[in-house]
């Protein structure tokens, strides 16, 4: 959010401790931390920072020595968003407080959406500004996780209880109220014993659980029911630690099932807890990855072999192939996964990749077209396998399966493909109760799916886009051998870093590097119009320092939320001269010929889109052999890790002249980069030839 209006403010008397007692930096808000990481900091009344928690440290990355002392709104507030903040002081000075969900600008330069709770604190005579603060989405994620705990305790039919580590009642469901007869209120601040007479040996087991920290599954009790005295029931009781976020045994949960009615309903209450697993399981398997063809394979290692013998998962060629090559595959399946538990399968047959054309008036067919799932007769499955050279294949089903069910990919209204999921004869069939579950995952599993083929084709927009708008074939130049390098954040995202080089009048180069906020395709879009703009700019030949506030303005017109980096600097291959100019650039670094490595401590200024009127410019010599080097903050950081030691492996990767740039490039790209390196990098390489 760009700016957002104060909601629910009430007034509050502010609490605090006097000013002579208070520390500039406060610690981690105790078990907050584990539920809900929140910032604390507290301006005073001429609205510098006099208070700095570690967790306002570790989600907006300042130390509280260096905001300690600094204007709050200079640091944290987007320009954009200044006036907002200053009406919000005014508010809250004048003894109200304010909750509302705004942008804060992390050290970094990128902004953070954050649920604020901003009131008055007593400095002095005076009123400062005490602001409680949660990222946004970790709030909307501890809201989803309650939600899913409340839905879990509301719906379920099984008894579900949570327990302190006094193992007294903190929250039952009503399932498990109807199994003791006890109204759901009358559980809480009570011990199992208390609510139920005589059920010591379950207090004994559940206290083993805490002492050991191991589950205990299965636990079979019988008793007189309240409600029915001369009748014995039996309960299946598990019980499973309750764990904080630092893995400190704080409570368990239990879960009770009333398995009286005899062995069938114990075997399908061990069915139910399997399908629960299995479904629990599936949410942390499935949907790991945006690659199409892991997403397959992960439904398959779900549904093989707990729920079937085997699981082939073929997608249509039309909703997956690219745009220009839909229309000539239309009704073609291609196998993008593939299991059988059986060694006598013809294993050669199930190649991942094979396509085959869906045979026409065949079930498959049918299923495709109305979306639906459907139970296979044996008679089925031979035709509609009609690949050629599959005779073994054909002729396996046709002696091996027992059972068969085809079910549709169907996700956000369009069907993918379909699952044909089967049992060999020595198993029993599929039940109501397997299918639902096969269809359930099935289904998430085309989410998941779909969800990775619209990942990639962006990416692969995306990616397609920028090589077309950042040529990486460098122009050769006076005086200067050019060598450069982009590598996107991993396989699946692409950024706006680019690199350029310029020939400009008198055998002079403009050398360009820069890096654009966000990632996908809009930002290769704002990379490609910036390249353009500034070698539209450099033509005219202006120096590093009007190119850049010129530049500032272009990214002004995109869009208020638009930043980028950039380093601009110009070579003179008579004089060896480079004049450098940079925009929230990281710094360039000069390596000589014996090995020198020099990072240029020219003024990096603000990034470009905040409105800058001007730049310094700083003058260096290259020296014959004298290597120049410009990159992307990607290169040497990332989100936890330490800027000081990425400039470390970036200056002993440059510690070894001689070496073709080619090879430099790649071994920066090698073992300058931090491991789990989460932004695009680009880095240009400039090497002076001898005058």
């Amino acid at each position: 959010m760009t700016s957002a209006s104060p909601h629910g403010a009430h007034a509050h008397e502010a609490v605090g401790e006097t000013p002579d007692r208070r520390m500039s930096a406060v610690g981690h808000p105790g078990v907050f931390q584990d539920l809900l990481p929140l910032a604390l900091w507290v301006a005073d009344a001429e609205g510098r920072v006099a208070q700095w928690s570690l967790a306002a440290h570790d989600l907006l990355g300042h130390t509280p020595e260096q905001v300690v002392g600094q204007d709050v709104n200079r640091v944290l507030v987007p320009e954009e968003n200044r006036d907002l903040a200053e009406r919000l002081t005014r508010t809250v000075q004048g003894g109200a407080a304010v909750v509302a969900r705004l942008p804060v600008r992390h050290r970094d330069g990128h902004l953070v959406d954050m649920d604020m709770w901003i009131c008055p604190f007593a400095d002095g005579r005076r009123t400062g500004v005490l602001a409680i603060a949660a990222e946004t989405t970790a709030v909307e994620q501890m809201r989803d996780a309650l939600a899913a705990l409340e839905g879990l305790f509301t719906q379920s039919p099984i008894g579900l209880a949570m327990l302190g580590s006094d193992l007294r009642f903190l929250r039952v469901n009503q399932a498990l109220a109807r199994v003791d007869g006890v109204p759901v209120a009358e559980h809480v601040g009570r011990r199992v014993s208390e609510v139920a007479p005589g059920t010591e040996a379950l207090e004994s087991v559940m206290r083993q659980v805490l002492d050991r920290g191991e589950a205990v599954v299965d636990f079979r009790y019988s008793a007189v029911s309240t409600k029915q005295p001369d009748l014995l029931r039996t309960w299946s009781c598990s019980y499973a630690p309750l764990l904080d976020g630092a893995g400190r045994r704080i409570g368990l949960i239990a879960s009770v099932i009333d398995v009286t009615e005899g062995q069938r309903a114990h075997l399908e209450a061990e069915r139910a807890r399997r399908r629960l697993a299995l479904l629990a399981e599936a949410g942390t398997q499935m949907g790991s990855t945006l690659d199409l063809r892991q997403t397959a394979q992960e439904v398959v290692r779900v549904l093989v072999p707990r729920l079937a013998d085997s699981a082939d998962v073929q997608l249509l060629e039309e909703a997956v192939a690219p745009d220009e090559t839909a229309a000539s595959a239309h009704g073609v399946v291609r196998r993008a996964a593939a299991s059988f538990t059986d060694p006598a399968a013809p294993a050669d047959e199930l190649a991942v990749g094979m396509t085959q054309q869906v045979p026409q008036g065949s079930v498959y067919e049918q299923v495709i077209t109305a979306g639906r799932p459907m139970n296979l007769l044996r008679s089925d499955i031979g035709p509609m396998i009609i690949a050629p050279g599959a005779d073994r294949l054909r002729s396996y089903l046709r002696t091996h399966v027992g059972a068969a069910r085809l079910i549709p990919l169907v996700a956000r209204g369009s069907v993918l493909g379909a699952v044909i999921v089967t049992r060999t004869r020595h198993r029993g069939p599929f039940d109501d109760q397997d299918t639902l579950l096969i269809d359930e995952l099935v289904a998430r599993a085309a989410l998941n799916i779909d969800n990775a083929r619209m990942y990639s084709r962006e990416r692969d927009a995306a990616l397609t886009l920028q090589r077309s708008l950042m040529n990486p074939v460098l122009p050769p130049v006076d005086g200067l051998e050019l060598a450069g390098r982009y590598l996107p954040a991993g396989d699946h995202e692409v950024g706006g870093d680019w690199f350029d080089a310029i020939a400009l009048s008198d055998g002079r180069t403009a050398l360009v590097i820069g890096d654009v906020m966000g990632h996908g395709i809009h930002a290769a879009a704002v990379m490609g119009q910036l390249r353009t703009a500034i070698r539209t700019l450099a033509r005219r030949e202006p120096a590093p320092d009007q190119v850049l506030p010129a530049l500032d303005a272009v990214v002004a017109d995109l869009g208020d939320n638009e930043m980028a980096t950039c380093l601009y600097a110009v070579h003179d291959p008579r004089t060896g001269r480079c004049l450098i100019a940079r925009a929230g650039h990281p710094p360039p670094v000069v390596a000589d010929e014996r090995g020198t490595v020099t990072f240029l401590d020219c003024p990096a200024g603000p990034p470009l889109g905040v409105g800058r009127k001007d730049c310094e410019v700083q003058q260096v010599v290259l020296p014959a052999h004298g290597l120049l080097v410009m990159y992307t903050d990607g290169l040497i950081e990332t989100r936890g890790t330490d800027l000081d030691q990425g400039m470390h492996r970036l200056a002993q990767a440059l510690r070894q002249p001689g070496r073709p740039l080619a090879k430099i490039c790649d071994g920066l790209l090698a073992h300058v980069m931090p491991e789990g390196a989460d932004d695009d990098v680009a880095v240009l390489l400039a090497l002076a030839l001898p005058r």
